[in-house]
């Protein structure tokens, strides 16, 4: 099998069985579980019969109630870091960082830690004189201040936000060998505001209104067309993520959340909404955020993220140090609705094995999944692929180009393959 990696090397590679069963997983948790009573048990450390150790800060009182107003991560986690690629854009107002996917736990991302992409970066807004405008096929224009929005019933909902341009890089071969790279424009938080339909109900929406345009308040009045009948469906005018207030880089004071949809939709520093009969044909919806065909057309308001996983650890970042028993852990997604199930291989995609769901498993939000798995040293080909509640099936690469060819840039939701080597460590590859 021919395995071309991140690198840009050729390695002809002959996998050893690596196929779980049922037999060795029930070796692998009884194991687990004995190991575990034994400790408990015995009372004894890892290093024998010594008694622990009296670590210098259990000798002393740390800092008391108020020393840090607004609470930050331990500094043994100063690692743990959205990160930059310096060449991808001409400059840091019109770029992206990337969320550290591999040192997250559960499904939501801290909001600190959400992936960023602005287009002419993050303006200063003072919530207090901010408005959003209703208004073009309405029966009554209205303007809202964040105080009236606050007014309505809010609800919170869980969805994962995932860039269109999310793994680009990667379309024409194994380009960036770490995890975060390859998948880190994506993120996942609890969004609080306003569905959008009951704000467009007070405006009074016309008969013939079949598009509504969003607009942000950034130096660059980022905007883009959507279908009414999403904002009728999920859509969500957001204030609030995870618990406070939107961050700047997220649209503080208001963004428009679409579940499901690209990012670049779920409009930041929303300034004002304009309804009509047709979609408006912006920069970001011709000249970008298009993919060119084989057959020379292109491919236009394609907002739907479609079904995508990929398996967090081991990863780049995070290789197998330990031979023995270990666990496959990863995320799963769908801007259809729900992950239904997620196959894991050890071979490359010849066999399949299923993986556990972990619960919450929430419409449009990511979905973490498991799956036990012995490793001895043996070299692998790790991948994963999740099927929607829809029944669609997350493609390789090659059914994906099959499809688009090799010149579509966005909506790479192709099959990740992460090559383990004997020594443990992990690299991006893709296989030909």
């Amino acid at each position: 099998m021919a395995v071309f990696c991140a690198h840009g090397s050729l390695v002809m590679s002959k996998l050893s069985d690596s196929k779980p069963n049922r037999r060795g997983r029930r070796r692998f948790l009884r194991a687990s579980l004995l190991g575990s009573l034994g400790a408990a048990l015995t009372g004894k450390s890892m290093a024998g019969d010594q008694p622990l150790e009296v670590p210098s800060w259990t000798r002393h009182p740390g800092p008391g109630v108020g020393n840090t107003p607004y609470g930050v991560p331990s500094p043994f986690e100063k690692n743990v870091v959205r990160r930059i690629l310096p060449w991808m854009s001409a400059s840091r107002e019109s770029s992206v960082s990337f969320t550290p996917l591999q040192d997250l736990h559960g499904i939501i991302t801290p909001s600190g830690l959400h992936f960023e992409r602005h287009h002419a970066g993050v303006p200063a807004i003072d919530p207090a004189a901010h408005v959003l405008a209703i208004h073009g096929m309405v029966e009554r224009p209205l303007k809202f201040t964040l105080e009236d929005l606050q007014r309505f019933p809010a609800v919170s909902r869980v969805h994962f936000i995932e860039c269109a341009g999310n793994g680009a890089l990667e379309q024409h071969g194994a380009q960036l060998n770490g995890l975060q790279f390859t998948h880190g424009m994506l993120s996942c938080s609890e969004w609080t505001g306003v569905p959008l339909k009951l704000l467009l109900a007070e405006a009074g929406l016309r008969p013939t209104a079949k598009w509504l345009l969003a607009e942000g308040a950034d130096a660059a009045a980022m905007a883009r067309s959507f279908p009414v009948d999403k904002a009728l469906d999920d859509a969500l005018i957001a204030y609030g993520q995870n618990g406070e207030m939107l961050r700047p880089e997220q649209g503080y004071p208001l963004r428009l959340v679409l579940p499901g949809w690209e990012g670049v939709a779920n409009v930041k520093w929303l300034r004002r909404i304009e309804v009509g009969d047709r979609p408006w044909e912006m920069r970001e919806e011709t000249a970008t955020y298009t993919d060119l065909l084989p057959s020379g057309k292109a491919r236009q308001f394609t907002f739907v993220q479609e079904a995508k996983s990929v398996i967090t650890s081991p990863c780049p970042e995070k290789p197998l140090r330990h031979k023995g028993p270990v666990i496959v852990t990863g995320l799963a997604w769908s801007g259809e609705g729900r992950v239904k199930r997620v196959d894991v291989s050890f071979d490359g995609g010849r066999n399949w094995q299923p993986a556990k769901l972990k619960g919450p498993i929430l419409s449009k939000a990511l979905t973490r999944f498991e799956i036990p798995w012995e490793w001895h040293g043996q070299e692998a080909l790790l991948q994963s692929r999740t099927i929607d509640e829809t029944g669609y099936v997350q493609p390789s690469y090659q059914q994906l180009r099959a499809l688009r060819g090799t010149n579509s840039m966005y909506h790479n939701n192709a099959i990740q393959t992460w090559q383990v080597r004997a020594n443990g460590e992990v690299d991006n590859v893709q296989l030909g």
